[in-house]
Formats: C-alpha cells, sequence, structure tokens
C-alpha cells in the first residue's frame, strides 16, 4: 500500500508491505519535487523490490488489506465514532468474504455479497458499507494490486425502512404519560421524551444546570454519546441548540427529580452513581414493558418524538414552531417527515375555507 505526503517543498512516499516473515514494514522516500515524480518512483520500487511481491500479486485477503488500509489511512485521522464504523465495516466484511482474496473478487463476487447483506440489513447500511470498501478497493488498483474494479456499477439494495411513522395517539400519549413514575430515571426519560419530542442524545445530555425552573425551559446546548462513551458531543444540527420550553407540572417534576437524587449544579441527570448512562436498548426495554402493562401498542423511543410532533400539529401548533421545538434545520425536514399529517390537516382545512366561504348558510 502507498501513500504520499507533501513534507515541506517536496513530496514522500510510504510503501507499507508483508515480508517474508509476515511482518508489516515500511520503505519511504522523499524529495521529490512534484507528486507525480513520487507516484513513479514508488510504481518503479514496486516492481522490482523482490519483498513487494506478495502483495503486488493480489494474494492477500480484502479484509486483511482493509484492516492495513483503515489503519494507515483512516485511525488517529478520523474521529473514534468514525473509526468505530470503519471497524465495523471490517468486521462485516469478514463475514461477507471471509479469505477472498483481492484478485480473487469479481463483480460478480462483489454484488452478490452485497445482495446478500441487503437481505438483513437497511439500504443506508449497505451504501456505507460500499462505500468505504469502494475507497479501500480503489486504492489497491492505484497501487497495481488489482487491475480492474470490482465495486464499479454496484448496486445498492436493502431493506427500506417503513414509510409511516410509528407513533401514540393522544389519548395513548395521556395515558403513558399520566402513569410514568418520574421519580425513575428511566421513566422521567420517557416523561421528557413525551412532553418536549427531545432526541435521546440530547435528554440524556441535560445537565442540572440546563434545567431553568423559574422559567420552565430546558436548554439543549450538548448531546451525551451514549453509544460509544467518549462524553460530550456537539449537537447534530446547529438549528438544534435551543431552549425548550415546559408547563409548569413537568417542571415541578423534574425539580422533585433534582431534589431527590440529591445532584449538583454540573451533574448529567441520568447517570446512575456506577458513572453509567443508559443506551438506547435499554431504555427501549424499560419503554416496552411499560406500554405492555398500560396495553398501548409498541413504539420505539424514537416513536416518542414522532408522536409529540404529531400531536403539537394536529393541535394545531404551526409548523414553523414544531420545527424549532424539535430542533431541525430546516421546515422542510419537518414538513416531509410530517407529509401525511400536513396532508390530512389539509384536508380539514379546506373544508373549514368551504364552511367560511359558505356565505348563503348564514
Amino acid at each position: 500500500m502507498v501513500s504520499y505526503q507533501k513534507r515541506g517543498n517536496v513530496w514522500q512516499y510510504e510503501i507499507s508491505y508483508k515480508d517474508v516473515d509476515g511482518k508489516y514494514k515500511k520503505l519511504r522516500k522523499s524529495g521529490f519535487i512534484k507528486k507525480s515524480e513520487a507516484v513513479m518512483a514508488a510504481s518503479l520500487l514496486q516492481s522490482t523490490h523482490p519483498n513487494l511481491y506478495t502483495v503486488r500479486s493480489g494474494d492477500e485477503t480484502l479484509v486483511s488489506y482493509f484492516d492495513r488500509w483503515i489503519n494507515v489511512y483512516k485511525k488517529g485521522k478520523v474521529s473514534e465514532i468514525t473509526y468505530n464504523k470503519y471497524q465495523n465495516t471490517s468486521q462485516h466484511a469478514s463475514e461477507l468474504f471471509g479469505n477472498l482474496k483481492l484478485k480473487e473478487i469479481t463483480k460478480l463476487i462483489y454484488q452478490k455479497k452485497l445482495n446478500e447483506f441487503g437481505k438483513t440489513h437497511a439500504r443506508r447500511t449497505v451504501s456505507c458499507l460500499h462505500k468505504q470498501l469502494r475507497a479501500c478497493i480503489l486504492d489497491a488498483i492505484d497501487e497495481r494490486i488489482i487491475v480492474s474494479d470490482p465495486t464499479r456499477k454496484a448496486v445498492i439494495v436493502g431493506i427500506d425502512p417503513p414509510k409511516k411513522l410509528k407513533s401514540l395517539n393522544y389519548n395513548q400519549w395521556k395515558k403513558l404519560v399520566s402513569n410514568l413514575n418520574t421519580n425513575r430515571s428511566a421513566e422521567m426519560i420517557i416523561y421528557i421524551a413525551c412532553v418536549t419530542g427531545m432526541r435521546y442524545g440530547e435528554i440524556v445530555g441535560l445537565t442540572v444546570n440546563d434545567f431553568n425552573y423559574s422559567r420552565s425551559t430546558l436548554h439543549i446546548n450538548k448531546t451525551w454519546d451514549y453509544k460509544y462513551k467518549t462524553g460530550f458531543k456537539k449537537t447534530k444540527t446547529k438549528s438544534s441548540n435551543r431552549e425548550i420550553i415546559i408547563d409548569k407540572s413537568s417542571a415541578n417534576k423534574l425539580r422533585q427529580y433534582i431534589r431527590k437524587s440529591n445532584l449538583t449544579s454540573d451533574d448529567l441527570l441520568f447517570m446512575d452513581s456506577k458513572k453509567h448512562v443508559m443506551v438506547s436498548a435499554e431504555i427501549n426495554k424499560v419503554l416496552t414493558g411499560k406500554l405492555k402493562d398500560l396495553k398501548i401498542p409498541r413504539i420505539t423511543f424514537h416513536g416518542l418524538r414522532h408522536t409529540h410532533a404529531s400531536i403539537l400539529l394536529y393541535k394545531g401548533v404551526s409548523t414553523l414552531s414544531v420545527s424549532r421545538r424539535l430542533g431541525h434545520s430546516s421546515v422542510s425536514t419537518t414538513q416531509s417527515t410530517y407529509l401525511h399529517i400536513i396532508k390530512e390537516l389539509e384536508y380539514q382545512d379546506q373544508d373549514k375555507i368551504i364552511s367560511i366561504l359558505n356565505i348563503d348558510n348564514d
């Protein structure tokens, strides 16, 4: 594998290879005025250096090459979360391609593996896998390890997510909210989702300082990385930084929860004594159990966000206000996400318009 780097005013090439003992080594040389000169020199060395034969021949497996590729090009150069995604791709590639060598992977084999992966994964996940593998394989072509691109014109397949959002109706929402024990951490998380429509990462990223009791507001200016446990992160978008107003009853419940939990100003509201913040799978398990007990149809935790938005829209709150409350980057995001609800409301508005204009019935 070859990488090129500009050091000052000159270019350097670095070749990673496996020697006859199976150990990884590097060859590097600098002093080239142009990148093209470094490329030519690296190519010449690859064609003449005896220890590079195994790599050049394409006998290395795709998985082995991909692991070396992400170690050289991605480790320490992308965020930890992004690097974890590359490692996930490596795991999927290992399951799909096994010990297949780079030179053995044809377009037909590659597409067959994508199709296999797509049977159990969303189209978006398949696309991510393909994008990362393709970037790696294109570098293998640049290094002349293989001569053709098996990923070219690959068809992205996968399971399409259901179009209709799963949410509760107003009566189901009221029943759930009324039966939550807000002295319990998990049920308070669910309660806040019900009355604010906040994302899970935003809720578990709340500190005591983010709650203003006198104004009955929650200030969202960060999220908590509950998945990879890297601490606080930026909000999803700039518009996700916002202040959400809540009703007095909810404000009182939250103040009681804080007092009962003996939390101080900078404490996370939902970190337990063992410094653990519940992950999405844990909160979804609690929610599922609660809904089952109340004989309410099951929805996911994210469905509470959709429920909140849907209820507000049905109750006549403007799309702009709902958009700002949810922290969407634009009103068009809200409109496209809740198009089916907006269309239903439009039909109701048309009936109102006809009724207003029908002066003969006055």
